[in-house]
């Protein structure tokens, strides 16, 4: 049983068990509590309402299941069906533990609190009945775990002794005992997260670094991360050891030595490593393995991401110099992926908030994240491809039990997470979205109003006094025309430059306002390998146009609940028969024209060199679904237009190239039974 401290008291109690784990050790900028942060009307405070939705309609008995069966207890339902009964039986109930911690702190719903205490005495219960500290869903778990204890380690990239990436679906149980200690303050589940993380010294400390490291070429997750985690709630230095034992040098060493070589690698494997990596590196001071993290970023981010900030191509990292594929294949960046950069995003702006981390952190929100959720049902996207004229689908709360379920029922109840940080006595307004910051131990409360994108700016209300200093983001998006800012209707200097923060310095009074007003065009932007592929923006927003049926179909949108549901292998368009913009330069998004002042909406025709339809219209790809859409359109110039068919035979070769990769059966990659 959780027994939660009163409003009042959580705000000091959350602000205090973040600064153990580390969110003050040395960092230049803070987070605050998500109970410090309320989501206001918008696009997503309307996310965050469905995400809850969605997670309390999930089964709470059948995402336990797995665990009480493991441990040997007659469970209450049966398991869900699909990867919850294929080998990684348990890796969402794990995620539904984060979810819904993440849904009290962001909430403060009594209906989520009594969930998420009926789902951690269960977990006692089969914690206890194991009796040395373990807790999980993995299939036959005693005896696989016994096995590695005693040395017998046979790991490919999908598997260990023949069991689906048992450490990945572990590491779920720990993140999730984890952050109900962090955000909803549970006693109870600190001391199940130190009995399993006991359970898991005990069983590697016989196994050499070799045979630690041979188990590492096997899926873990984010072991390491979590594993350093639990060093600074408990302040033990052993656990830190640990989570050193737990980081995969294959990956580490290249990137110490700043050689990128992630190509062919499955992506979302390596990215919860370097969060690990990160992690260690802010608890042990460990400039090298910082640097490591942060060269990862870099390349992922500046070189291997596309347009909305999601990566990979079929799970694996591209080739950066060729990102046919990208425009190609179906199965086209994964959420998962930018769950996971986001989170690496977070560790690495607290150690320098440089704005190029939030202009990274706000376009993939925007375009991945919050795209990636169905506005009727709550459903969550896996793949969301690139391909032009292609379409995506959404899970169904009882029949997709993939892992971008699993991390996309966290996504949706943290949009709070980022939107604000503070240094000492500075806040920090990162993203434009309308919300209410509290700062008890200042005084303060904050009201932000914003109908961005939508409106190019935002307003911020003082609903306290207070002796702070405010530090805007001036978005490098913005370039052009000077930022205006106003406080109480005055238009004041501003001397910032974009991709950086203006900085404002007085005494606040309740009642005071401030207004920033950016200026917002419509632009293209190229795939990061130069390619003749075009994304269209406005701002940090990425602009999709809807686009007709190919030929008379009847496309499914909702995944069933087999093996492969969550491809979106309907029939796809043929590249040549697109749209394309044809013109004498890629600068043809500026005869782009906005339609009305309401929400954001654009004509796009022959003006601009649409040829291959009449005209077109632009929307935030967020605001995209149940349809097929264009995202990154084919463009040429009029001398190399007849060129077209030779580029798509390129882009053809290039799916097939990454056809070839290894995929071994299930347990395997997750995209291919």
């Amino acid at each position: 049983m959780i027994l939660h401290p009163s409003k009042r008291t959580g705000r000091v109690v959350l602000a205090a068990l973040l600064l153990l784990v580390g969110a003050t050790d040395g960092a230049a900028v803070e987070y605050f509590p998500l109970e410090q942060v309320r989501l206001l009307d918008g696009p997503f405070r309307d996310a965050q309402d469905r995400g809850v939705d969605y997670l309390l309609a999930l089964e709470a008995d059948r995402l336990l299941a797995p665990y009480l069966t493991e441990a040997g207890l007659e469970p209450r339902a049966d398991n869900y069906g699909n990867w919850e009964s294929s080998g990684l039986d348990g890796h969402v109930g794990g995620h539904y533990l984060t979810a819904l911690s993440l849904a009290w702190a962001a909430t403060g719903r009594e209906d989520v609190r009594e969930r998420l205490e009926y789902a951690l005495d269960e977990l006692e219960r089969a914690q206890r009945a194991h009796g040395n500290g373990y807790l999980g869903g993995v299939p036959d778990g005693d005896g696989l775990w016994e096995r590695v204890a005693g040395g017998d380690i046979r790991a490919e990239p999908f598997a260990l002794n023949g069991a689906w990436v048992p450490w990945y679906n572990l590491h779920k149980t720990f993140a999730g005992l984890r952050d109900a200690w962090l955000h909803a303050g549970s006693e109870q589940a600190r001391e199940m997260l130190v009995k399993l993380s006991d359970w898991a010294d005990a069983l590697v400390a016989s196994l050499s670094d070799e045979e630690m490291q041979e188990m590492l070429v096997a899926e873990h997750g984010g072991m390491n991360e979590v594993l350093a985690d639990v060093a600074a709630i408990t302040g033990e230095a052993r656990y830190l050891r640990l989570a050193r034992r737990f980081s995969h040098r294959q990956i580490l060493e290249p990137l110490i030595a700043g050689e990128d070589r992630l190509t062919g690698l499955h992506a979302n494997t390596q990215i919860p490593k370097v969060i690990g990596f990160e992690r260690i590196a802010q608890l042990d001071d460990d400039e090298e393995w910082h640097r490591a993290a942060q060269f990862f970023w870099d390349v992922v981010v500046d070189e291997r991401s596309t347009a909305i900030g999601g990566n990979s191509v079929r799970e694996h990292f591209n080739e950066k110099t060729d990102f046919g594929a990208m425009v190609s294949e179906v199965e086209g960046p994964e959420t998962c992926n930018t769950y996971n950069m986001l989170k690496l995003t977070r560790l690495l702006y607290r150690d320098g908030p440089a704005a190029r981390y939030v202009e990274y952190y706000e376009r993939a929100l925007y375009n991945h994240i919050l795209s990636s959720q169905d506005p009727r049902t709550g459903g969550l996207v896996y793949f969301t491809p690139m391909r032009p004229a292609h379409y995506r689908v959404y899970s169904q709360v009882h029949e997709a039990m993939w892992c971008c379920v699993g991390s996309g029922i966290e996504n949706h109840v943290k949009h709070g997470a980022f939107i604000y940080a503070r240094d000492d006595d500075a806040v920090f307004v990162n993203l434009y979205i309308p919300s209410r910051l509290e700062w008890p131990e200042q005084g303060l409360s904050l009201r932000q109003e914003t109908a961005f994108p939508d409106e190019p700016g935002t307003r911020l209300v003082f609903e306290s006094d207070a002796d702070i200093r405010l530090k805007l983001r001036y978005p490098a998006w913005a370039a052009g025309e000077r930022a205006i800012v106003r406080i109480n209707g005055r238009r004041e200097d501003v001397s910032a430059a974009p991709g950086s923060y203006i900085e404002l310095d007085r005494r606040w009074e309740k009642g005071d306002t401030v207004s920033l007003e950016l200026p917002m065009a419509v632009r293209s932007e190229t795939l990061p390998d130069g390619s003749g592929y075009y994304a269209i923006l406005y701002g940090p927003v990425v602009l999709a146009a809807e686009t007709s049926p190919f030929g008379d179909e009847s496309l499914d949108f909702y995944a069933d609940d087999s093996r492969m549901g969550h491809v979106p292998d309907g029939p796809v368009c043929p590249v040549d028969e697109v749209p394309v913009f044809v013109a004498d330069s890629p600068d043809f998004a500026r005869h782009i024209q906005r339609i009305g002042d309401g929400e954001l909406r654009f004509r796009v025709g022959r003006d601009a060199g649409l040829r291959g339809a009449d005209d077109a219209e632009l929307i935030p790809f967020f605001r995209v679904h149940h349809s097929r859409y264009m995202l990154y359109w084919p463009y040429s110039t009029p001398a190399q237009l007849e060129l077209r068919q030779p580029g798509t035979s390129q882009a053809e070769a290039a799916r097939l190239k990454l056809e070839a990769l290894p995929e071994p059966e299930a347990p395997g990659n997750r995209s291919k039974p």
